[in-house]
């Protein structure tokens, strides 16, 4: 057995700081986030699920709960209220008869790409308050450190899905007029 390198109180310390760093940051983003989906009657978990059904393109409602960071039950109940609406559609596999898929239908897909074409930067606090480290630094933070906490707590799967859908907004997505549209050479590709 190793002997610990750290000492109650700094464990106190970082585990506090962190918490509270984390809730007050999540409060901010959680505002944010609900005043950009509610002009579709979304909640932060449908949202999170359609885009999260975007990215895996065919995500089981297992993947969904893991990526989204919910009980499956949660993950399953709001996919159901997603293909209530026709957002969603579920599936299941021929070689694959015990978990559920989710794919997104053409309106789930339309919302979710104006939702990304509605996108105000400068409506996001944690955005607005990043700006001062870019302007100083010439980028956004990477926040390696807190994604090496994440992967050793979520492991290497929830952070290969994570980079997965900033890699697709890289390269499926164009800017035009300040805003985020699908690269119409991409959809072509797919036709």
């Amino acid at each position: 057995m190793t002997e610990k390198q750290y000492s109650a109180k700094e464990a106190m310390i970082f585990s506090q700081r962190i918490a509270q760093l984390s809730k007050a940051l999540w409060k901010s983003i959680e505002k944010d986030w609900q005043q950009w989906i509610k002009p579709y009657d979304l909640n932060i978990n449908e949202h999170h699920i359609l885009w999260i059904a975007y990215h895996l393109n065919g995500a089981s409602i297992s993947d969904v709960a893991k990526f989204g960071v919910m009980h499956v039950s949660t993950a399953f109940n709001f996919s159901k209220k997603l293909e209530e609406r026709g957002l969603l559609k579920f599936s299941k596999k021929e070689n694959d008869k015990r978990n559920t898929y989710i794919q997104l239908t053409p309106e789930g897909e339309n919302i979710l790409l104006q939702l990304m074409e509605t996108y105000d930067p400068n409506a996001y606090s944690a955005f607005t308050g990043a700006l001062p480290l870019r302007e100083l630094y010439g980028k956004f933070p990477d926040i390696i450190e807190m994604m090496a906490i994440i992967r050793n707590i979520y492991g290497q799967d929830f952070m290969e899905i994570f980079e997965r859908s900033f890699h697709n907004l890289e390269s499926k997505f164009v800017e035009e007029d300040g805003k985020l549209k699908k690269s119409e050479e991409k959809e072509q590709e797919l036709a």
